[in-house]
């Protein structure tokens, strides 16, 4: 909301040498924020003065324009210009071209003269144009960027001035104003209003604040006022649609009239357009009250106006020129053609005011707030009204704010007010709160006095009856905020002042430290950042498409979770792999020129149940019974949490005598095991399958009990392709909850043996579709206890190995914990060891 100084000086006793800055710095202290200051001379400077035409010499030229050459008198007559600028006569007489033809010689007008600048860095400097110099500009409000030309130049007789010639134009049309912007909470709707932001300012400052509607005198309703029927009564929210509608009617407005610089000046400062004379009025009332206005075009009109909800299938051609197909939940404005507007947000074309208009029907109404934002919202209409209305506006200033608009209809567009004044519907109760003595005190932790409080409540308008004890509030009819004894306490503290309220830190509560599984978790990321991994958190929406190529080993539909209002209706569906993210997030680097990347996330998947959701929400305000909690949890989905890791490009930057290696499906493998180990869990690698990943290099991971963990391998190429990420890509997803479960409470470290070690190597020729794993896997079994370790080292076929064969060569790593090995020792338990892989594969040594 942007504050126009001189618009709050009418009703605050802002001091005259006051700026923005200044007026924001109090506004703060009462909880408002601030946001810019808007100057109309940042953009704009003079000299900038009234003229009066002298003379006007119609010149029709050769392109067939006819301009103007006039003679423009700059400084009363006998007097001496002062002013020195290049192209500034000293006579105080201005030759200046002008193209515009709705003014005569002796009009007054605005003069821009040489050495001035316009908004856009407009520089008016002596310039030759059609045979002659011009040394100035005749301005419109366009020009002076106070409003859209309506009719040509400023010409200021006919807005019912007459100042003296060589007036600075810059005072007279309100320039040398400024705005103060801030920004407006939901909860504070009596902000967007010049009388509330008036109230605020005289709270911050201790001074008196006078009340802009409390300056109409209203006319009372009339039986033959406009007929208007409001037939939502029931509502669609528990409440009325519309509990007060008033009406007003005026006739005989002059449409040429044009909008006084003054109100023009005001409206473009607080972020408002000047639009017509009759629209402005509508728009300068709502700024000025906060209660928003709609003008009806009254001849336009047929028959009595009613207020109800939008039947099915009908239709609005709204003032955007947009037809709109209408809901049935849609709040609307109607007379005996049909819907006229939608009430609150946007009126009809068909009764639009136009340049024609001569008589207006005037609409103040109070409507019910969800309606009117689910109708903005539903219809992309945003508006200053629905911006107000979906924040609650006082439903007592209806009256008010329509008779401060047929005052300036009648005063600025020589109008004349009718007797018709309708006022239907009854006004909201009021609302009533208890506080009770000391509550206040005890909420914000400092003693408040019984003068201090009624002194608070009292200033922002509530009323006040001692109960027994403590207070009944009256909250005042523009604060539909104020509705429980906190939001009382709130104001309480607001006003008497955030500043007497002590800074202190609360007191840790003791803990316990990290539960079993945080502790583990944290082991894990920290483990996998230490190995060079970097870590990043993705969104958990995905694409159906991508849960099904990355949530099942086999093509096919994936059970998940979908949405009923996503974010983006192609991203519908929440995860069931961590995958989808991180790939995203690689694609978004590797096209920003990072080449080389090894990230992983840890993070929920979101796998459904038998049974999803319930069939119904328990209502607010009551605890649910055990039975409604537990079919709550029950109704959603097992989130395990998942540890996954993408690697792409080199393992290290390319340096002197350094060739960096690239990833391969070996570098997922050791990122799985690495969590692995950090639990003290052995994860268990075998041949796997899955249609993300390479079909010959992926790795299926298991627990020693057989369960099954996640995959680690190279990506599949067709994937990669269509993600535009490298060849060889590389990635692993575990199930970390399963690793969590398995892991001891405490890691015992294995004794190191100081005996040296014994080190043999063993080739094995098998058949190629036999498991590397496997066979390493009874290689352990066989050599006893006396193993340390074992690893695959080489696989091998062509030259020397037979058809359909292949070689495997490991290296067995023995050692004893109490002795010095001997080879015979070691070739003993290389020998079981091999004696079983063959007893089970048919391994024949190389």
């Amino acid at each position: 909301m942007r504050i126009p100084l001189s618009w709050l000086r009418e009703y605050a006793q802002v001091p005259a040498d006051a700026s923005a800055e200044d007026v924001m710095n109090e506004l703060v202290k009462v909880g408002l924020e601030e946001e810019d200051v808007h100057r109309p001379t940042d953009s704009i400077t003079g000299p900038i003065v009234v003229g009066q035409v002298l003379s006007i010499v119609k010149e029709e030229q050769t392109n067939g324009k006819t301009i103007n050459w006039c003679q423009v008198r700059v400084v009363p007559e006998g007097q001496p210009q002062t002013l020195t600028n290049e192209g500034i006569d000293p006579s105080g007489v201005q030759g200046i071209i002008c193209g515009a033809h709705n003014f005569v010689a002796g009009d007054k007008v605005v003069v821009t003269l040489p050495g001035a600048v316009l908004p856009g860095d407009f520089r008016i400097t002596p310039r030759k144009t059609y045979g002659h110099i011009s040394a100035g500009m005749i301005a419109s409000s366009r020009e002076l960027g106070i409003g859209d030309d309506h009719d040509g130049i400023i010409v200021l007789s006919r807005l019912g001035l007459d100042p003296e010639v060589g007036t600075d134009a810059m005072e007279l049309l309100g320039l040398y104003d400024q705005a103060a912007e801030i920004n407006v909470t939901p909860d504070r709707s009596y902000a967007f209003s010049i009388r509330g932001v008036a109230r605020e300012y005289a709270h911050a400052t201790g001074t008196t604040f006078t009340d802009p509607a409390s300056l109409v005198t209203v006319d009372a309703a009339t039986a033959e006022g406009h007929p208007v029927k409001l037939q939502d009564a029931a509502g669609i929210y528990g409440v009325p649609g519309c509990d007060r509608f008033v009406t007003r009617k005026v006739t005989g407005i002059n449409p040429a009239l044009p909008t006084p610089p003054w109100m023009a000046s005001r409206l473009n400062l607080a972020g408002m357009r000047s639009i017509s004379l009759v629209v402005d009025i509508s728009n300068y009332v709502m700024l000025e009250l906060g209660q928003p206005l709609h003008f009806y075009d009254a001849d336009k009109l047929t028959g009595a106006i009613t207020v109800r909800r939008a039947n099915p299938c009908e239709t609005l051609k709204t003032l955007d020129t947009k037809e709109r197909k209408l809901h049935v939940e849609d709040l609307l404005i109607t007379d005996e053609s049909g819907a006229i507007g939608v009430a609150g947000v946007m009126g009809g074309s068909a009764t639009e005011v136009s340049d024609t208009t001569t008589s207006v029907l005037i609409e103040a109404a109070h409507f019910e707030p969800i309606s009117i934002a689910r109708s903005r919202r539903r219809h992309k209409l945003p508006s200053e009204a629905s911006k107000r209305f979906e924040r609650g506006v006082d439903w007592e200033v209806a009256d008010e704010a329509a008779q401060r608009a047929v005052d300036l209809l009648v005063q600025l567009a020589d109008g004349t007010a009718t007797t018709e004044i309708t006022d239907a519907g009854t006004r909201p109760a009021p609302t009533l709160i208890d506080l009770p003595a000391g509550f206040a005190s005890a909420l914000i932790g400092i003693e408040y006095t019984d003068e201090q409080i009624t002194w608070a409540l009292g200033e922002i308008g509530a009323q006040l009856e001692e109960i027994e004890g403590g207070l009944r509030v009256t909250a005042p009819s523009w604060r539909p905020d104020l509705a429980t004894k906190q939001d009382l306490v709130e104001e309480i503290a607001r006003l008497v002042g955030y500043h007497l309220i002590p800074a202190t830190l609360p007191t840790a509560p003791p803990g316990r430290g990290y539960s079993r599984v945080q502790s583990q978790r944290r082991r894990v990321v920290a483990a996998l950042a230490d190995a060079g991994l970097t870590e990043v958190l993705s969104y958990p929406f995905v694409t159906k498409a991508q849960n099904n190529t990355f949530g099942a080993p086999e093509a096919g539909d994936v059970a998940a979770v979908k949405l009923n209002n996503p974010l983006s209706s192609e991203y519908g569906f929440m995860r069931t792999s961590i995958l989808p993210g991180l790939l995203g997030i690689a694609r978004r680097n590797h096209g920003r020129g990072f080449r080389d990347l090894a990230l992983y996330e840890a993070g929920q998947v979101f796998l459904p149940g038998e049974v999803l959701g319930t069939s119904s929400i328990p209502p607010l305000g009551i605890r649910p019974s055990e039975e409604e909690l537990e079919a709550l949890y029950n109704g959603l989905p097992h989130q395990p949490t998942h540890i996954a890791a993408v690697l792409t490009g080199h393992d290290s930057p390319v340096a002197a005598e350094h060739t960096p290696r690239v990833y391969d499906w070996a570098d997922a493998l050791d990122a799985a095991k690495l969590v692995g180990d950090v639990l003290g869990v052995e994860v268990v690698v075998s041949q796997g399958s899955h249609q993300a990943f390479h079909p010959g290099r992926t790795a299926a991971l298991a627990l020693r009990d057989g369960t099954f963990i996640g995959y680690a391998g190279e990506l599949h190429p067709k994937l990669l392709a269509e993600l535009d990420l490298p060849e060889r890509t590389v990635a692993m997803e575990i199930n970390a909850d399963e690793l969590f479960e398995a892991a001891a409470d405490v890691i015992v470290a294995k004794e190191i043996s100081t005996y040296p070690i014994s080190t043999q190597d063993v080739a094995l020729v098998v058949d190629e579709g036999i498991v590397a794993s496997d066979v390493l896997e009874a290689l352990r079994e066989g050599a006893g206890e006396l193993l340390e370790d074992i690893a695959l080292f080489d696989v091998y076929s062509g030259t020397g190995i037979e058809d359909g064969k292949k070689s495997l060569a490991f290296g067995l790593r023995f050692r004893a914990t109490d002795r010095t090995l001997t080879a015979d020792e070691a070739s003993e338990a290389r020998a079981a060891a091999t004696a079983l892989a063959a007893e089970r594969f048919g391994a024949v040594q190389r």
